[in-house]
């Protein structure tokens, strides 16, 4: 492995500095589990790693029933799964986090790290788009705020500019009698990447949908919304056969190509099913909130 030097902030602004004048050749760490191996294979060679762990609200959890949920983009994996408070408002969200890798790897993988990686076929960018999602970015010219369906330019690659970081990720509060789900097909048992993905998230009024979310994974250029399945479901009852229709009006949202792990044809069939399987079992959440 090539040289580099290593600097741990302790403020946002610190690292905003530090990769600000470093230019392209610095990267930020959070865990490593894609960057070092990247950098042992010499397909990265950053001049300075800025670890973000040392600053506080990029590891913190906080939820308030009002303002809903501010998720520090550094937080591992591990601690999401972990979190009860995760867990009650935002159990899909929290499976698609214990899903990446192993305990190992989710002990040093973190929520930002995920997001910020890119990858078409990452566990929590579906959920998080289920969630209505939005990073919070802080960089040379103050802070923004992206909805994650629009953080996303293409396979590894976002909206982030020179001298950015995602801070944390802002989620609202769940409203009464919603919940969200999330599914992902896989070759292996476990520890590998998602043939397809699919995260759900409803808001019921008694038997109907008053609201209504799906994100997909694996199956497109980037991480993808299926927009006419959530609007179909909107005033009707969320039952076997909506759902079924719903996923059949996912997989026209989605693109796959071929490759090792899975056929095109293949991933638009499993679109369907993991859908469907999603959204039913988040409104069965939602019924129980």
């Amino acid at each position: 492995m090539h040289e580099f030097s290593y600097e741990a902030p302790t403020t946002v602004d610190q690292a905003v500095k530090l990769l600000s004048a470093d230019g392209d050749s610095a990267r930020i760490i959070c865990g490593g589990t894609d960057l070092l191996i990247q950098m042992r294979n010499a397909v990265r060679k950053p001049r300075l790693l800025v670890d973000v762990k040392a600053i506080p609200e990029m590891r913190q959890i906080s939820f308030d029933p009002k303002t809903g949920l501010k998720l520090g983009a550094a937080v591992p994996c591990i601690e999401i799964h972990e979190n009860q408070t995760m867990r009650k408002y935002y159990p899909g969200l929290t499976e698609a986090a214990h899903l990446i890798g192993s305990l190992q790897i989710q002990s040093r993988a973190s929520i930002g790290g995920n997001l910020c990686n890119s990858s078409p076929a990452a566990d929590t960018s579906p959920a998080l788009l289920a969630l209505g999602a939005v990073a919070k970015i802080a960089g040379p010219n103050g802070t923004r705020e992206v909805p994650v369906e629009k953080f996303f330019t293409g396979p590894g690659q976002n909206v982030l500019q020179k001298g950015e970081i995602v801070v944390q990720i802002l989620i609202a509060a769940p409203a009464p009698h919603s919940a969200d789900r999330y599914i992902r097909m896989i070759p292996r048992n476990e520890m590998d990447i998602a043939i397809v993905g699919a995260g759900a998230c409803v808001t019921l009024d008694g038997d109907k949908v008053t609201a209504a979310r799906i994100g997909l994974g694996a199956v497109a250029p980037t991480p993808i919304l299926a927009p006419k399945a959530a609007e179909y479901l909107i005033g009707k009852k969320l039952d076997e056969k909506t759902a079924e229709r719903a996923g059949e009006l996912a997989r026209e949202a989605a693109s796959p190509i071929d490759d090792m792990r899975g056929t095109a044809e293949y991933r638009r069939h499993v679109v369907g099913v993991l859908t469907r399987r999603a959204l039913l079992g988040a409104a069965e959440r939602a019924r129980q909130n």
